[in-house]
Protein backbone atom coordinates (compact mmCIF):
# COMPACT_ATOMS: atom_id res chain seq x y z
CA UNK A 1 0.00 0.00 0.00
CA UNK A 2 2.92 2.28 -0.51
CA UNK A 3 1.18 4.75 -3.23
CA UNK A 4 -2.24 4.56 -1.25
CA UNK A 5 -2.21 7.67 0.17
CA UNK A 6 -0.04 10.47 -1.93
CA UNK A 7 0.59 14.25 -0.40
CA UNK A 8 1.14 16.82 -2.88
CA UNK A 9 1.13 20.52 -2.45
CA UNK A 10 -0.44 23.55 -4.17
CA UNK A 11 -0.83 27.47 -3.35
CA UNK A 12 -1.94 27.44 0.38
CA UNK A 13 -3.48 23.69 -0.32
CA UNK A 14 -2.48 20.05 -0.09
CA UNK A 15 -4.23 17.40 -2.74
CA UNK A 16 -4.34 13.99 -1.42
CA UNK A 17 -4.50 11.65 -3.26
CA UNK A 18 -6.51 8.05 -1.83
CA UNK A 19 -6.44 4.93 -3.59
CA UNK A 20 -10.14 3.82 -4.96
CA UNK A 21 -9.93 0.05 -4.62
CA UNK A 22 -8.58 -0.75 -0.59
CA UNK A 23 -11.19 -0.82 2.35
CA UNK A 24 -11.81 2.55 3.48
CA UNK A 25 -10.61 1.83 7.30
CA UNK A 26 -6.79 0.50 5.76
CA UNK A 27 -6.69 4.44 3.42
CA UNK A 28 -7.78 5.84 7.09
CA UNK A 29 -4.85 4.12 8.51
CA UNK A 30 -2.59 5.44 5.91
CA UNK A 31 -3.67 8.77 5.76
CA UNK A 32 -2.72 8.52 9.90
CA UNK A 33 1.07 7.19 8.72
CA UNK A 34 1.23 9.80 6.45
CA UNK A 35 0.36 12.72 8.52
CA UNK A 36 2.70 11.78 11.70
CA UNK A 37 5.74 11.22 9.31
CA UNK A 38 4.56 14.71 7.90
CA UNK A 39 3.80 16.72 11.41
CA UNK A 40 7.59 18.15 11.64
CA UNK A 41 7.43 19.40 8.19
CA UNK A 42 3.38 21.08 8.04
CA UNK A 43 3.34 22.00 11.84
CA UNK A 44 0.26 24.22 12.19
CA UNK A 45 -0.25 25.56 9.18
CA UNK A 46 -3.27 26.26 8.05
CA UNK A 47 -4.23 24.80 4.15
CA UNK A 48 -7.19 23.75 1.92
CA UNK A 49 -7.46 20.38 1.56
CA UNK A 50 -8.28 18.73 -2.23
CA UNK A 51 -9.50 14.87 -1.89
CA UNK A 52 -8.71 13.04 -5.46
CA UNK A 53 -8.47 9.32 -6.71
CA UNK A 54 -11.78 8.52 -4.22
CA UNK A 55 -15.31 9.45 -4.18
CA UNK A 56 -16.07 9.93 -0.48
CA UNK A 57 -19.44 10.35 1.33
CA UNK A 58 -19.47 13.94 3.88
CA UNK A 59 -19.35 11.31 6.41
CA UNK A 60 -16.27 9.81 5.06
CA UNK A 61 -14.58 13.25 4.24
CA UNK A 62 -15.12 14.20 7.87
CA UNK A 63 -13.46 10.96 9.05
CA UNK A 64 -10.31 11.42 6.60
CA UNK A 65 -9.97 15.47 8.31
CA UNK A 66 -10.77 14.02 11.84
CA UNK A 67 -7.32 11.11 11.05
CA UNK A 68 -5.33 14.23 9.91
CA UNK A 69 -6.26 16.36 12.87
CA UNK A 70 -5.38 13.67 15.56
CA UNK A 71 -2.23 12.77 13.61
CA UNK A 72 -0.67 16.13 13.39
CA UNK A 73 -1.31 19.73 14.34
CA UNK A 74 -2.00 20.94 10.78
CA UNK A 75 -5.42 23.00 10.32
CA UNK A 76 -7.57 22.36 7.77
CA UNK A 77 -9.69 25.28 6.73
CA UNK A 78 -11.71 24.25 3.77
CA UNK A 79 -12.38 21.52 1.39
CA UNK A 80 -11.95 21.84 -2.40
CA UNK A 81 -12.93 20.47 -5.16
CA UNK A 82 -11.67 19.79 -8.95
CA UNK A 83 -12.85 23.35 -9.99
CA UNK A 84 -9.72 25.34 -10.43
CA UNK A 85 -11.18 28.67 -10.84
CA UNK A 86 -13.21 27.70 -7.68
CA UNK A 87 -10.51 26.86 -5.81
CA UNK A 88 -8.48 30.15 -6.59
CA UNK A 89 -11.19 32.12 -5.43
CA UNK A 90 -11.77 30.21 -2.00
CA UNK A 91 -8.03 30.63 -1.52
CA UNK A 92 -8.01 34.24 -3.17
CA UNK A 93 -10.81 35.64 -0.77
CA UNK A 94 -8.66 33.91 2.67
CA UNK A 95 -5.20 35.01 1.57
CA UNK A 96 -6.70 38.47 1.04
CA UNK A 97 -8.13 38.89 3.11
CA UNK A 98 -5.95 37.58 6.27
CA UNK A 99 -8.38 35.69 8.04
CA UNK A 100 -6.89 34.44 11.46
CA UNK A 101 -9.32 32.46 13.25
CA UNK A 102 -7.10 32.68 16.59
CA UNK A 103 -6.45 36.25 16.31
CA UNK A 104 -9.91 37.56 16.00
CA UNK A 105 -11.28 35.17 18.45
CA UNK A 106 -13.41 33.56 15.43
CA UNK A 107 -14.55 30.32 14.85
CA UNK A 108 -15.30 27.91 11.42
CA UNK A 109 -18.67 25.79 11.05
CA UNK A 110 -18.67 23.15 8.44
CA UNK A 111 -21.43 22.21 6.90
CA UNK A 112 -24.24 24.20 4.71
CA UNK A 113 -27.54 25.88 6.71
CA UNK A 114 -30.47 24.54 4.90
CA UNK A 115 -34.24 25.91 5.31
CA UNK A 116 -35.27 27.14 8.78
CA UNK A 117 -31.91 26.89 10.30
CA UNK A 118 -30.17 29.39 12.02
CA UNK A 119 -26.95 29.80 13.38
CA UNK A 120 -26.11 32.39 15.78
CA UNK A 121 -22.45 33.72 17.10
CA UNK A 122 -20.93 36.17 19.15
CA UNK A 123 -17.57 35.25 17.45
CA UNK A 124 -16.79 36.03 13.47
CA UNK A 125 -16.97 32.72 11.87
CA UNK A 126 -16.10 31.30 8.56
CA UNK A 127 -18.80 28.86 7.47
CA UNK A 128 -17.28 26.25 4.92
CA UNK A 129 -20.71 25.81 3.10
CA UNK A 130 -23.83 27.33 1.80
CA UNK A 131 -26.21 29.47 3.63
CA UNK A 132 -29.38 28.06 1.81
CA UNK A 133 -32.74 30.56 1.23
CA UNK A 134 -34.80 30.21 4.15
CA UNK A 135 -31.70 30.12 6.43
CA UNK A 136 -30.06 32.58 8.64
CA UNK A 137 -26.40 33.42 9.69
CA UNK A 138 -26.22 36.00 12.20
CA UNK A 139 -22.78 36.95 13.74
CA UNK A 140 -21.98 40.17 16.16
CA UNK A 141 -18.63 40.71 14.24
CA UNK A 142 -17.81 39.30 10.68
CA UNK A 143 -18.89 36.41 8.68
CA UNK A 144 -16.96 34.61 5.78
CA UNK A 145 -18.85 32.38 3.98
CA UNK A 146 -16.80 29.77 1.53
CA UNK A 147 -19.72 28.57 -0.18
CA UNK A 148 -22.89 30.61 -1.41
CA UNK A 149 -25.10 33.49 0.06
CA UNK A 150 -28.61 32.42 -0.86
CA UNK A 151 -30.89 33.50 2.71
CA UNK A 152 -29.79 35.76 5.49
CA UNK A 153 -26.87 37.80 6.72
CA UNK A 154 -26.52 39.49 9.63
CA UNK A 155 -22.79 41.01 10.49
CA UNK A 156 -22.42 43.50 13.28
CA UNK A 157 -25.65 42.03 15.27
CA UNK A 158 -25.09 44.06 18.43
CA UNK A 159 -25.31 47.05 16.81
CA UNK A 160 -21.18 47.76 16.27
CA UNK A 161 -19.38 49.09 13.06
CA UNK A 162 -16.84 48.30 10.81
CA UNK A 163 -17.51 44.71 9.85
CA UNK A 164 -18.34 42.93 6.84
CA UNK A 165 -19.42 40.02 5.29
CA UNK A 166 -17.71 37.78 2.09
CA UNK A 167 -18.97 35.24 0.03
CA UNK A 168 -18.03 32.90 -2.79
CA UNK A 169 -21.81 33.77 -4.32
CA UNK A 170 -23.59 36.43 -3.11
CA UNK A 171 -27.34 36.53 -4.05
CA UNK A 172 -28.92 36.68 0.10
CA UNK A 173 -32.62 37.32 0.66
CA UNK A 174 -31.63 39.57 3.19
CA UNK A 175 -28.25 41.02 4.39
CA UNK A 176 -27.44 43.31 7.08
CA UNK A 177 -24.25 45.14 9.04
CA UNK A 178 -24.84 47.10 12.06
CA UNK A 179 -27.65 49.25 11.77
CA UNK A 180 -27.78 48.82 7.84
CA UNK A 181 -29.83 47.03 5.87
CA UNK A 182 -28.27 45.91 2.27
CA UNK A 183 -30.84 46.32 -0.42
CA UNK A 184 -31.29 43.96 -3.32
CA UNK A 185 -31.68 45.27 -6.67
CA UNK A 186 -33.14 42.08 -8.07
CA UNK A 187 -34.00 38.87 -7.04
CA UNK A 188 -31.28 35.82 -8.34
CA UNK A 189 -32.48 32.49 -8.02
CA UNK A 190 -29.64 30.23 -6.37
CA UNK A 191 -30.37 28.08 -9.65
CA UNK A 192 -30.14 30.04 -12.49
CA UNK A 193 -27.07 29.41 -14.58
CA UNK A 194 -23.72 31.80 -13.58
CA UNK A 195 -21.30 32.06 -16.10
CA UNK A 196 -18.73 33.29 -13.79
CA UNK A 197 -18.03 32.70 -10.06
CA UNK A 198 -16.96 36.34 -8.34
CA UNK A 199 -16.60 36.52 -4.47
CA UNK A 200 -17.82 39.50 -3.13
CA UNK A 201 -17.53 41.88 0.13
CA UNK A 202 -20.36 44.00 1.73
CA UNK A 203 -19.56 46.83 3.52
CA UNK A 204 -20.56 49.82 5.06
CA UNK A 205 -19.79 52.83 3.30
CA UNK A 206 -21.11 56.18 3.59
CA UNK A 207 -23.94 55.31 5.54
CA UNK A 208 -25.19 52.48 3.63
CA UNK A 209 -24.59 48.99 2.98
CA UNK A 210 -22.14 48.44 -0.60
CA UNK A 211 -21.66 45.26 -2.48
CA UNK A 212 -18.62 44.48 -4.73
CA UNK A 213 -16.24 42.13 -5.85
CA UNK A 214 -13.70 40.65 -4.18
CA UNK A 215 -10.00 41.85 -5.20
CA UNK A 216 -6.65 43.29 -4.02
CA UNK A 217 -7.11 46.78 -4.63
CA UNK A 218 -10.36 47.11 -3.13
CA UNK A 219 -8.99 45.31 -0.09
CA UNK A 220 -6.41 47.79 0.86
CA UNK A 221 -8.97 50.77 0.46
CA UNK A 222 -10.80 49.08 2.58
CA UNK A 223 -10.03 50.46 6.27
CA UNK A 224 -12.05 47.55 8.27
CA UNK A 225 -9.41 45.08 6.82
CA UNK A 226 -6.34 46.99 7.07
Amino acid sequence: MKNAVVIKSFQNGLSLYLDEDIPFPELLAEVAIKFRESAAFFKDAKMALSLDGRTLTDAEEREVVDVISENSALQIICLVGKDGDANQNYLRALQMLHYDSEASEGQFYRGTLKNKQMLETESSIVIIGDVNPGSAIISTKDIVILGGLYGTAYAGANGSEGHFIVALEMSPEKLTIGDFKYKTKEKISKWSIRLKIQPKIAYVKNGQVVMEPVTKELLSEIPILR
